[in-house]
């Protein structure tokens, strides 16, 4: 009988292995986030790193401008570019003038981006440069993309 006892305070019930399962999955999904934001992370700094001067600088500055209004945010390229997604999802991205052949660079919002306003909006703006008033801005609309 005490063997019995014994073996039964020991064991878990249902709802804790239940539970232990869905923390296992939690870390799992966890883990892979970390790897999938480590990776894209580093795949966006190559990419800005190949920029030519100075969208470079103004594609960096984005870069930390982003991550810091959202973190919920991961960095992934997206057409060889910068891209930042929510839950697997394209949100913003950056598009280099240079590449395209255009005279300024483009920030640019997905549908998946909350920045409806009435009817019509704007899901594309001209960067030419970022001095503190377009930061604001750009904080502003990343806050408002992924709330």
């Amino acid at each position: 009988m005490s063997q019995t006892k014994s073996k039964s305070a020991q064991s878990f019930t249902a709802e804790e292995r239940a539970a232990m399962k869905e923390r296992a999955k939690e870390l799992k999904a966890e883990e892979r986030e970390n790897k999938n934001r480590a990776e894209g992370e580093r795949d966006v700094l190559e990419k800005i790193a190949e920029l030519p001067e100075p969208e470079r600088t103004m594609a960096g500055q984005l870069h930390e401008l982003i991550k810091a209004s959202a973190p919920v945010l991961v960095p992934k390229t997206w057409y060889g570019m910068p891209a930042y997604a929510k839950d697997g999802k394209i949100v913003c991205f950056f598009q280099s003038a240079q590449k395209f052949n255009t005279r300024y660079a483009t920030l640019g919002f997905s549908d998946e981006a909350r920045i409806d306003q009435g009817g019509m909006w704007p899901t594309a703006y001209a960067l030419t440069q970022l001095t503190p008033a377009e930061e604001e801005t750009i904080r502003a609309l990343v806050k408002r993309a992924v709330s």
